[in-house]
C-alpha cells in the first residue's frame, strides 16, 4: 500500500465512530437485542463487541509502533461476546470507549512516520508477520463491516415485525 492509500485508510478509521453513531441513530430501541439467528449478535452485542475489538485494536498499534517484532494475543471474539454477557454491558460505555479508543488511535497514527508502517508482529492466528499494514487493513474497515451487519440486522427485524 502507497502513502496516499494508507493515510485514506486512517482517514476511514479516523471516521469510524461518526459511522457507527449515524447507524444507530436508525435503530429502535425494541429492536437493539434482535438476533437475525441464534447465532448472530444483535446490534446491542455488536456495539459492546466493537469497544472490545478496537480496545484490542489500540494494543496492537501500539505494540506495533513501539515493539515490533514481539507477540501479541489474539481472542475468540464468541467466547467473549457469551462469556462476558454482552447483553449485561451498558451501550453508552461501550461506545464512549470506543469514541475515545479511535480518537487517541487516530491522532496516534497520524503522528507516525512512513518508516513505522513497515513494521510487523507475530499474531498467534497467522503463519506470516502480522504488519501494519494488515492492521491498518482490518481496522480501517472494522467498523464499516458492523455498520453493514447492523443495516442487515434492521432490515430483518423489519421483516419480522411485519408478519
Amino acid at each position: 500500500m502507497n502513502k496516499q492509500e494508507r493515510n485514506e485508510k486512517i482517514e476511514l478509521y479516523g471516521r469510524g465512530y461518526d459511522l457507527l453513531k449515524a447507524v444507530l441513530a436508525e435503530v429502535p430501541q425494541e429492536a437493539m437485542k434482535f438476533k437475525p439467528e441464534p447465532k448472530e449478535w444483535s446490534v446491542y452485542e455488536i456495539i459492546i463487541h466493537i469497544a472490545d475489538s478496537e480496545s484490542n485494536a489500540a494494543l496492537r498499534a501500539r505494540k506495533l509502533i513501539v515493539e515490533p517484532g514481539g507477540a501479541i494475543m489474539g481472542y475468540d471474539q464468541d467466547a467473549w461476546a457469551n462469556t462476558l454477557k454482552y447483553h449485561e454491558h451498558s451501550i453508552e460505555d461501550a461506545l464512549e470507549t470506543t469514541r475515545l479508543v479511535r480518537k487517541t488511535t487516530y491522532e496516534l497514527l497520524k503522528r507516525q512516520p512512513d518508516e513505522v508502517f513497515t513494521h510487523s508482529i507475530k499474531h498467534p492466528e497467522y503463519d506470516e508477520p502480522y504488519t501494519f499494514e494488515r492492521w491498518i487493513d482490518l481496522y480501517s474497515d472494522h467498523i464499516p463491516g458492523h455498520v453493514e451487519q447492523i443495516k442487515n440486522n434492521m432490515k430483518l427485524w423489519k421483516i419480522s415485525n411485519s408478519s
